[in-house]
C-alpha cells in the first residue's frame, strides 16, 4: 500500500506483519526547531483529531476501499455498526483490501480494518481487535501518539505561525509525521491498557470473552513469517501476542469464563438472496 508509509503513523498502530522502512527529511527550520527543543510543546485532543481526519481523508482517497455492497465491508458493518458510539465515542470505520493482516484507530475516531486481518479471523476474534482499538481511542493513545510523531520530526517549529495548522500541512509534512511514528515505540501499558478494555468490552457486551487469548495465538502463528529484524523491532514495543493471549486467558479462568476456543466461520462474501415471487394460480371453470 502506497500511501502506508505516509499515513500510518498518525495512527495507532495494532499489529502489522509486513516490513516497512521510512526515512526522516527535514527542512532547514524543522532543524532548527530539533535544536530549539520542542518538549514543551503541547498537543490538544482537538488538534490531534483534526489532523488525522485529514491524514485519513487522504489514505482513503489512495487506497482501495471496501464499497458499500463488498462482502468485506458488509461483513464488518454488521460486526462493527451497533459499536460505533461506544463508550460515548463517535467512531467510523471501513476496510482496507489489501493482504496485510492489520488494523488501527486514529484520534477522530476513524478505525481502519485491513481485509487480510478478516481473512483470518472470525467475527468473535475481530470483535475482540475492535474492541482493543476503541480502547486505544477511549484512553486517548491516538492523541499522544500524534504528539510524539510531531515531537520527532520536528514540525513544531515549521508550522508554530500558521494559525490554520492542520488545513496548511503538506503531505510531505505529513509523511514526515508517519516517517517519525514508525520508528517510534508506542507504550507497552498502553497496549497492556487496550487488552484491558477488549476483555472488558468482550465481557460487557456477552461476546465470547476466549476469543481475545485466541485473536493473539493467531497473531502469534503469524509472526512466524516476519524477518527477526523486523519481529524483534515490533516486539519491543507490543507486548509478545503468546504472553497477551496468557494474559486474557488468566482472565476468563478468573471470572469462571473459560473454555478452549473454536474458531467459527469466515465469510467474506456478499450473499444475495433473490426474490421469489408465486406464479398466479389459473382458475378452472366448474363445468355446469
Amino acid at each position: 500500500m502506497k500511501s502506508r508509509q505516509l499515513f500510518l503513523g498518525i495512527c495507532i498502530v495494532l499489529f502489522s506483519f509486513t516490513k516497512t522502512t521510512a526515512q526522516i527529511k527535514l527542512g532547514d527550520r524543522a532543524l532548527g526547531a530539533l535544536q530549539n527543543g520542542v518538549a514543551s510543546f503541547t498537543f490538544s485532543n482537538e488538534t490531534a483529531a483534526a489532523l488525522a481526519k485529514e491524514a485519513v481523508r487522504k489514505m482513503d482517497s489512495t487506497n482501495v476501499v471496501a464499497g458499500p455492497k463488498d462482502g468485506y465491508a458488509l461483513r464488518l458493518n454488521r460486526i462493527f455498526g451497533k459499536h460505533a458510539t461506544e463508550n460515548g465515542l463517535a467512531l467510523n470505520y471501513k476496510v482496507y483490501l489489501t493482504k496485510d493482516i492489520n488494523a488501527f484507530a486514529c484520534a477522530d475516531g476513524s478505525v481502519r480494518v485491513f481485509s487480510g486481518l478478516m481473512d483470518i479471523m472470525d467475527d468473535n476474534q475481530l470483535l475482540a481487535v475492535i474492541g482493543h482499538e476503541i480502547g486505544h481511542v477511549a484512553n486517548e493513545d491516538t492523541k499522544d501518539a500524534m504528539k510524539a510523531a510531531y515531537r520527532k520530526a520536528a514540525l513544531t517549529d515549521a508550522i508554530a505561525s500558521q494559525s490554520d495548522k492542520v488545513a496548511k500541512l503538506t503531505d510531505s509534512q505529513l509523511g514526515q509525521i508517519g516517517s517519525a511514528m514508525l520508528d517510534s515505540k508506542h507504550s507497552r501499558k498502553q497496549e497492556s491498557d487496550a487488552d484491558t478494555y477488549s476483555y472488558d468490552f468482550m465481557k460487557k457486551h456477552g461476546y465470547n470473552v476466549n476469543a481475545v487469548a485466541s485473536a493473539f495465538e493467531l497473531l502469534a502463528s503469524q509472526s512466524g513469517g516476519a524477518s527477526a529484524d523486523f519481529l524483534s523491532q515490533m516486539m519491543s514495543s507490543h507486548p509478545d501476542p503468546s504472553e497477551r493471549a496468557t494474559t486474557a486467558k488468566a482472565r476468563a479462568e478468573a471470572d469462571g469464563l473459560y473454555k478452549p476456543y473454536k474458531q467459527g466461520t469466515i465469510n467474506n462474501k456478499a450473499t444475495t438472496t433473490k426474490a421469489t415471487t408465486k406464479k398466479p394460480t389459473k382458475k378452472t371453470a366448474k363445468k355446469k
